[in-house]
């Protein structure tokens, strides 16, 4: 099948329509109930914590003052709410460089080629500047904007263009519209399937076809950014208003997507 962007809005306002069926809304907030899955975020993302290990980062630079020393070969923790405070702490002392270091280790965890990865983007000559105008596009124009002007760098794959954005729209005091949440390919896919099953209930036969274009592994456009977005929100207004305490922070509906808490499909 040929892509069709009429075919594509069409099932964007179905998912928008409909952004979680009541039986989501239950499976959901069993996991937030659950002592060994949700209930640690029922406050918040912040606990949520990854592994990697400082000394794979020494030739990465600038390193953020908050995290460990490099010197150290074995494996250290780093939550969400420490890389908001680097990202805060870099911000301060106007490195928006240092910052995005903060995300890139987050993200990568313990990834081998992360390092790699995070050098190869901060080596380009326009790095530290793209870093600083999609931080004022965030604050004057929104995450979408910002995701156009981080989409120039070279190298900087679309999942981790979103770490950068979701972290620094944590950090900073206002931005314009929804603060930016993380898309990757393991939310793209729960979408993907969302999308479908929501399209066949409209009778569009074509629905997985679409979808599988729309929400593929990686390479969004700041349109379907943008759809994310509305949809996180959407989705998340439709938990709080439900009888199951979820938390008011749309991260937390991020984080529940990406541990696998509700099939989709």
């Amino acid at each position: 099948m040929r892509y069709d962007q009429r075919r594509a809005d069409k099932l964007d306002k179905a998912m928008l329509e409909l952004p979680l069926a009541e039986s989501a809304v239950e499976t959901l907030g069993q996991w937030l109930a659950d002592p060994e899955h949700g209930r640690r975020y029922a406050n918040g993302s912040g606990p949520h914590t990854i592994l990697y290990v400082p000394a794979k980062w020494t030739t990465v630079t600038p390193w953020p003052t908050t995290f460990t020393d490099r010197i150290a070969a074995e494996s250290a923790s780093v939550s969400r709410a420490e890389v908001v405070a680097a990202v805060r702490a870099a911000e301060r002392s106007g490195s928006w460089a240092e910052a995005f270091v903060a995300t890139q280790v987050w993200g990568y965890g313990a990834i081998g080629y992360g390092p790699h990865r995070t050098r190869q983007v901060l080596t380009q000559p326009h790095a530290e500047a793209v870093l600083t105008e999609s931080v004022s596009l965030l604050v004057d124009e929104g995450a979408v904007a910002a995701y156009e002007a981080l989409n120039t760098l070279h190298g900087l794959g679309s999942a981790f263009i979103t770490k950068f954005l979701y972290f620094a729209g944590l950090a900073l005091p206002e931005v314009k519209g929804p603060r930016p949440l993380i898309l990757d390919r393991v939310l793209a896919r729960v979408l993907r399937q969302h999308a479908t099953k929501v399209g066949r209930a409209r009778g569009y036969e074509w629905s997985e076809a679409i979808a599988q274009w729309i929400w593929r592994d990686g390479g969004w456009s700041s349109h379907r950014y943008d759809i994310y977005l509305r949809w996180m929100y959407a989705a998340n207004a439709r938990l709080t208003a439900a009888s199951i305490d979820w938390p008011a922070a749309p991260d937390v509906l991020e984080l529940a997507l990406f541990s696998g808490a509700w099939d989709a499909g």
